[in-house]
């Protein structure tokens, strides 16, 4: 065992900080617990952390090989992460004020609510470049090429639980009636503002892009 904790300590640090560092994901967050409540972005929350698996498939499976040999192929997955982040920014930009009957829906509109927050969360985090270079970097740096393959899965579980749990706890709070009562006719302008900061992690991808190009 003490030959990986101090491995695992590190991992818990580093991962911790990239994870409670403000981004797409916090933003997709926010604005899904202040629109459609605590309950839906708490789904949101458990997609993002599911999404942290396929990122750590992709280190295991040395991706970053393939990216090397093919720097297209990065190019083209953050062409699509940041058309896909725009696309919720402009959700949130042109947000409307929550309605008094927010909230209240069938047990169909909640369970489509739910697919389509968790589906949100997965593609949010699962398209993200920088998430997937993190983690690459992670498994290259971080952790011992020599590392048991079922030790590197365990980080991998415990990673994605620890971004599922504290998106879960951000939602939670962000989400909860009373909060969301006092916000009722204000709500709107903060998910303009969240849909502009998706806005500017777009472009942000987009300009370190081209410029990597130049």
């Amino acid at each position: 065992m003490h030959n990986w904790f101090p491995e695992f300590l590190t991992i818990v640090l580093v991962h911790g900080l990239a994870v409670a560092s403000p981004g797409p994901d916090f933003a997709v967050v926010t604005q899904t617990a202040i629109r459609q409540g605590r309950r839906v972005a708490i789904v949101t929350a458990l997609g993002v952390g599911t999404a942290i698996l396929w990122h750590v498939a992709l280190s295991l499976a040395g991706v970053s090989v393939l990216f090397n040999q093919s720097p297209m192929l990065l190019n083209g997955f953050t062409v699509i992460a940041a058309a896909y982040l725009a696309y919720l920014g402009w959700g949130g930009i042109t947000a409307k004020p929550l309605g008094e009957s927010a909230g209240s829906e069938s047990q169909e509109q909640a369970a489509n609510a739910h697919q389509g927050a968790y589906i949100k969360g997965l593609l949010t985090n699962g398209l993200n470049p920088k998430a997937t270079l993190f983690f690459i970097a992670l498994f290259a740096v971080v952790i011992s090429p020599e590392r048991q393959l079922i030790v590197k899965l365990f980080y991998g579980v415990y990673m994605a639980i620890a971004t599922a749990a504290w998106f879960s706890l951000l939602a939670w709070f962000i989400g909860s009636p009373k909060f969301r009562s006092k916000l009722r006719e204000k709500s709107h302008w903060l998910e303009r503002v969240t849909g502009i900061a998706l806005w500017i992690i777009a472009g942000k991808l987009l300009i370190d892009l081209f410029a990597a190009a130049g």
